[in-house]
């Protein structure tokens, strides 16, 4: 990151944040899809086992990689203040923090991934896929905590770019080992589904190791020093991580688990229904990967400003990534109007699916209007180190106002399947309005306490 002084030279810096971001979610994105896919060609069971393992696993890993962000905004605050000589210190002890909630993840999944699926009506095949997947996830388990926070040391410092090289060169590699050994190609087993998760492990202590010796050998991060000085493990520091990361993980949980939980409650629908639901779901996921974007660069541009103390820079960067995401879904939307049929056409054959599925992508387009605000601003809140209001105003958007809504329509009104996604909607239009409330009365106190400076 570096200082700017026009408007034009924000907006150039914002895209070079921007894109590479993009491009890296896209890549991480395309991880999911194809173990996914390529799960589905070894048969239909394998595929429902990964599909089952991956919807559980999701909400977890989205949530507690929500705790390390912490990094980015701490990391860029420090940058934006000439304050290098800190950041070392912020990064082992993340560092550490990553590997402290690798174990419990593992921990905690032995005690209750066996109960947890035991306790749905699952097909024994499909049960026995979805636990060998998590179970051969969780040998990728560290590096993956450990690449993120890497990943967020990275792009704090505005080389985004590098983040998304990593990605892309992880893509060809998790599809190399997927094809070994889900199908047991070149003398490898054949595991079927289960052989995605090992390839997603070995994916990602592939990334994790790439990522150390870019940081440890290559420009600007090499200038650091990370990893010539040992820092003892400080509690105090883990607080003061914690106090910022544990609000982002669980707002980001609660937005992420509601979906979760809808798709959870639509189960008492015909199967149609629940396939067109998912692939709606599905696209509209893909496409939330644009706000998402931008609220990960919102963080570092706003968080460097911040640090500077350059309040009304900050501000000018947080309109110009709502303005811009504005766009872009509105574009989104349009597409969605004009080519519903051809969108769907892509996850199925059946004429009763395409037909409830472009119902389902209606509903998307309000989606995307929503997200547009809600998620940049998030970002733009996270550079400002401002995470609780964020949390309590998820909570109640989402899980006391959406999920209710969508119950009550869904089954005490003509809408049915229909109603959880109006209910989605609401949620997520509450929480956008609420959200800007809140980044407006923080910039306007931010801007009073320079004045009265």
């Amino acid at each position: 990151m570096e200082k700017t002084q026009t408007i034009k030279q924000k907006i150039l810096l914002f895209i070079k944040l921007v894109l590479p971001v993009l491009v890296t979610q896209i890549g991480l994105f395309a991880m999911n899809f194809l173990d996914t896919v390529m799960s589905g060609h070894s048969g239909p069971k394998q595929l429902a086992g990964v599909a089952l393992g991956s919807s559980i696993w999701v909400p977890v890993f989205t949530g507690l990689s929500g705790i390390l962000m912490a990094l980015t905004p701490i990391v860029s605050q420090y940058n934006g203040a000439g304050k290098k000589e800190k950041v070392p210190y912020a990064l082992i002890q993340s560092i550490y923090l990553a590997f402290a909630l690798s174990f419990a993840v593992i921990a905690v999944g032995l005690l209750i991934l066996n109960p947890l699926l035991n306790a749905m009506n699952l097909d024994p095949q499909v049960r026995e896929v979805a636990s060998g997947y998590l179970r051969a996830l969780s040998f990728g388990m560290i590096p993956l905590f450990l690449y993120n926070v890497l990943r967020c040391f990275i792009d704090a410092l505005g080389r985004t770019r590098v983040s998304m090289l990593i990605t892309l060169t992880a893509l060809p590699v998790n599809a190399l080992f997927n094809y070994l050994l889900i199908f047991g190609k070149w003398g490898f087993p054949e595991l079927g589904g289960v052989g995605s998760g090992y390839a997603s492990a070995l994916t990602y202590w592939f990334i994790a190791l790439l990522a150390f010796y870019i940081i440890h050998k290559k420009l600007p991060f090499s200038d650091y020093q990370v990893f010539s000085k040992f820092y003892s493990l400080s509690i105090s520091a883990w607080k003061s991580q914690l106090k910022i990361g544990l609000p982002i993980g669980f707002s980001i949980f609660f937005e992420t688990s509601i979906f979760a939980a809808v798709t959870l409650l639509m189960s008492s629908f015909n199967t149609a229904t629940i396939a067109a639901h998912q692939s709606a779901l599905n696209f509209a996921s893909f496409l939330y990967m644009l706000p998402l974007s931008i609220s990960f660069a919102l963080t570092i541009a706003v968080g460097f400003e911040v640090g500077a103390h350059r309040y009304k820079d900050a501000k000018q960067y947080s309109y110009l990534g709502i303005g811009t995401a504005v766009i872009l879904a509105l574009l989104c939307a349009a597409a969605l109007l004009i080519f519903p049929s051809q969108v769907a056409g892509m996850y199925s054959n059946d004429s009763s699916v395409i037909k409830l599925t472009k119902h389902f992508l209606l509903y998307a387009v309000f989606f995307q209007l929503s997200d547009a605000i809600a998620a940049p601003i998030q970002g733009a809140l996270r550079g400002y180190k401002d995470v609780n209001v964020t949390l309590v105003l998820s909570l109640i958007s989402y899980w006391v106002i959406g999920l209710p809504v969508g119950y009550v329509l869904a089954n005490y009104t003509a809408l049915e399947a229909y109603g959880y996604w109006v209910g989605l909607i609401t949620g997520l239009a509450m929480g956008a309005v609420t959200l800007y409330f809140r980044l407006a009365y923080i910039q306007q106190k931010q801007m009073t306490t320079v004045s009265s400076h």
